[in-house]
């Protein structure tokens, strides 16, 4: 059995043809990216955003990388690296800026296929996660989501925030304490 048989299908996919293997990717790890964008930002216009730009450098950054590279890489953990990276940048950006002058808040994008009841249930489920994940500190909040959204395992969290794992498990229970605490006062 050769190597590239010992491949998830995403890398196997990648070291056949880039681009071939990059749409596999995105369809195999695009609800994953943005439900992760959306999480973090709290808004669906900005995840959105952040997804595009997250695939959009992982694709550049993939056409520069060898087949070794390639074959090594471990695609989930990856995307949210990148991801993670652009965030804090926006937000680095955001908190440099003063906030423009908006009259009203533009309104998200809703799918038209959904039921009425079930999109409101969601959607107001959603705002309050996203109200209360808004809330925490950045790390605590980078932290839960990976945990608990996306569901990566400790070791992978701590490789895509470059922290120790013992600080990942500090700030999902810290993050989880607050979120508890933060919902029982409503």
């Amino acid at each position: 059995m050769s190597r590239a048989d010992c491949l998830d299908p995403v890398r196997k996919a990648l070291l056949e043809d880039l681009d071939e293997g990059f749409a596999e990717m995105y369809a195999a790890y695009r609800g994953l990216v943005f439900s992760t964008a959306l999480r973090l930002s709290g808004r669906w216009a900005d995840a959105e955003d952040l997804t595009a730009e997250a695939f959009l450098r992982a694709y550049r950054a993939l056409a520069g990388y060898d087949h070794d590279r390639i074959a090594a890489l471990q695609p989930r953990a990856w995307l949210m690296t990148i991801l993670m990276n652009i965030w804090r940048n926006c937000a680095r950006a955001k908190s440099r800026k003063p906030p423009p002058d908006l009259l009203d808040e533009p309104v998200d994008a809703v799918d038209p296929g959904e039921d009425v009841e079930e999109a409101a249930a969601r959607r107001e489920t959603g705002d309050e996660l996203a109200e209360l994940l808004a809330l925490l500190p950045d790390e605590q909040r980078a932290a839960v989501v990976l945990r608990h959204v996306v569901d990566l395992p400790v070791s992978e969290i701590a490789a895509v925030l470059k922290i120790p794992q013992g600080t990942v498990k500090s700030h999902v229970s810290r993050g989880l304490q607050r979120l508890r605490a933060m919902g029982g006062a409503r």
